[in-house]
């Protein structure tokens, strides 16, 4: 988990202050950490945004970019196009390795064959 060290105003301060002391959270991280869970969630577009600039400036993996965008590879995959951002292609790490061979597994393949095709294939 990281850390973040800021400073906010006063009055910031003291309504997280209050918050805490009604019990609404249980500390003034967990407060923070709501506000910027909540912030991410509720806007899209600066979420994509920050995946994107850290694909770009190769701080994270095409696969973290995807889950912090909350999009799948392959739409992840679109956007970074669409940004102009050229793709890395290859695993990075085992945790990459580990994402591919998962998201694989998840894949369906229609096993069934018909009869018309088991008979042309004869």
């Amino acid at each position: 988990m990281a850390r973040i060290t800021g400073s906010y105003p006063d009055d910031l301060d003291l309504l997280i202050e209050g918050a805490v002391e009604a019990g609404v959270f249980g500390g003034k991280s967990d407060a923070l950490r709501e506000f910027v869970r909540e912030y991410f969630e509720d806007h899209e577009n600066e979420r994509i945004a920050a995946a994107v600039a850290l694909y770009e400036r190769e701080r994270i993996t095409l696969g973290d970019a995807a889950r912090l965008a909350a999009v799948d590879r392959w739409s992840m995959r679109d956007i970074l196009r669409e940004h102009g951002v050229e793709l890395r292609l290859g695993l990075i790490d085992e945790d990459d390795a580990a994402y591919e061979v998962e998201t694989a597994s998840e894949l369906e393949f229609d096993e069934e064959v018909s009869d018309d095709e088991e008979s042309r294939a004869k």
